[in-house]
């Protein structure tokens, strides 16, 4: 236990220096928020891998599609590899780094206004972002906790209260540049990391041969392409965590810090590998929990009647692996996913009030010293919102996660990907894109349908109708001329 606290203590006053060492170099609004627009490659490729992965992955979703999909689990850790981020970063980067410099933007809803001319744009989309990402940084707060909670054999409430008080006081300091500075850190101890827990996975489990015959013995399914759940519930994690990063406004935002065209390139290729190889590493261990938890040998993983408690499995799963003297680098590795993941919610939340409702309506002409200070503010009452949300534990992790990117994803996807490739997109087909698929995964959801299956009918909607409604507007336009 003293390895593990002083080890903790080393890795806080870490982020606490970078933070500090930061703070000196933030001289604006810009710098605060964006880096000044000139992070480098590798920074901008390990801060967008580990903003995508967090305690959500490790802890919500490993466990849950680990458990329920088995070896086809690892099809959402490709799928985010290949389409969340190369096809993001290669479709998209080049586009959204000119867009921001031609039209002078720095936030997504910001662009929506000035690409369409809408006002009501810029405000509902600054509420949706503010709203939607209160329940994503609670389950990440959520997934810390359970984490906390049993390593150092505390209650969940004083794991909750310290991430927050902590997050909120580096979230204070440097902003995205100290952000960025620090996550290449976190970047390679998440790869050293997840190399550790599968030596000790299969020095637990048995090698490959000897976990597919486990799995097939306790259901053949386990083995198949789409496992038990089926092919829609897979296909539907796969579209909710791949395409949604397309219009995810803490993943879009690394693409305005940038530095360059260059950087894109070899951004794209290295947070590429660093996706493929947590996401698929992440998920393979996942389904071994089938074979290491059972009601009997860990009954906290376990309701009363012999059902798996998902957001437990992998700390349970964890515990029994990893050596003690060991596990302090898995905490650390999930920390630092959790950490940078956090720290680009927070980020664009709080930016999402300042810049674009403060700044955009109320009061245009306020100075980089008021935004920056007012930044700074909306961080501690975001953290504060979502750490309340955590303590009452609504769901879990992935169903929160699911709703959180659904929302967003509905929301935005239609408007701003077809902002960015079409001319012939327009204000109409824009609104009620946005507003369509929102309402519809809102509706979904509260029908009884997962968020994920919500969350993916609700971005397809919105996909579908920007350029349905923009055609119909302007051949309706036509005939009245």
């Amino acid at each position: 236990m003293i390895i593990k606290i002083l080890a903790l203590t080393i890795y806080a006053l870490t982020i606490v220096v970078f933070g500090l060492l930061s703070m000196r170099k933030t001289k604006s609004f810009s710098d605060y928020f964006l880096g000044g627009g000139k992070i480098g490659a590798w920074a901008t490729a390990f801060t967008y891998g580990t903003a995508y992965f967090s305690a959500v992955l490790f802890i919500g979703f490993a466990g849950k599609i680990g458990w329920s999909f088995g070896l086809s689990g690892m099809l959402v850790g490709i799928g985010n590899a290949i389409v969340g981020v190369f096809l993001v970063w290669f479709l998209l980067g080049p586009k959204i780094k000119k867009m921001s410099v031609d039209l002078k933007v720095s936030t997504m809803a910001e662009y929506l206004e000035v690409r369409y001319g809408s006002r009501f744009l810029r405000l509902f989309s600054s509420l949706v972002i503010f709203v939607f990402f209160i329940p994503y940084s609670a389950a990440v707060f959520m997934g810390l906790s359970y984490l906390f909670e049993i390593n150092f054999e505390t209650s969940y409430l004083v794991a909750l209260v310290f991430m927050g008080l902590f997050t909120a006081f580096y979230m204070t300091l440097g902003g995205y540049k100290a952000m960025t500075m620090i996550d290449i850190v976190f970047g390679v101890i998440m790869l050293f990391g997840v190399f550790v827990l599968v030596w000790f996975t299969f020095k637990s489990v048995g090698d490959v041969e000897a976990i597919m015959f486990s799995l097939n013995r306790i259901d053949p399914k386990l083995l198949s392409i789409a496992g038990p759940p089926g092919a829609w519930q897979l296909f539907c994690l796969v579209f909710l965590t791949s395409v949604a990063p397309f219009a995810m406004p803490q993943l879009v935002q690394k693409f305005y810090a940038i530095k360059d065209k260059k950087s894109i390139h070899i951004g794209m290729l290295v947070s590429t590998m660093f996706a493929l190889i947590i996401g698929g590493v992440v998920y393979f261990i996942g389904a071994t929990t089938r074979i290491m938890l059972t009601p009997e040998g860990a009954p906290n993983a376990f309701t009363a009647d012999g059902r798996p408690i998902f957001d437990i499995l992998m700390p349970e799963f964890f515990v029994r692996i990893l050596p003690d003297s060991i596990s302090i680098i898995l905490l650390l590795v999930i920390l630092s996913a959790s950490m940078s993941t956090l720290a680009a919610l927070v980020l664009i939340s709080s930016s999402s009030v300042v810049k674009d409702f403060y700044n955009g309506f109320i009061n245009p002409g306020a100075s980089d010293k008021r935004l920056t200070l007012l930044m700074r503010l909306m961080n501690i009452l975001f953290i504060f919102l979502s750490v309340i949300l955590a303590w009452f534990r609504p769901d879990s992790i992935v169903s929160i996660l699911g709703v959180s990117w659904g929302g967003v994803g509905s929301f935005f996807l239609g408007p701003f990907v077809w902002g960015l490739f079409s001319k012939f997109a327009n204000i109409y087909g824009a609104i009620i894109s946005g507003l369509g698929g929102l309402l519809v995964c809102l509706l979904l959801y509260g029908m009884g349908l997962s968020s994920p299956e919500a969350g993916t009918i609700g971005m397809l909607v919105s996909f579908g109708l920007n350029p349905i409604v923009s055609l119909f507007h302007t051949k309706l336009i036509k005939k009245i001329k």
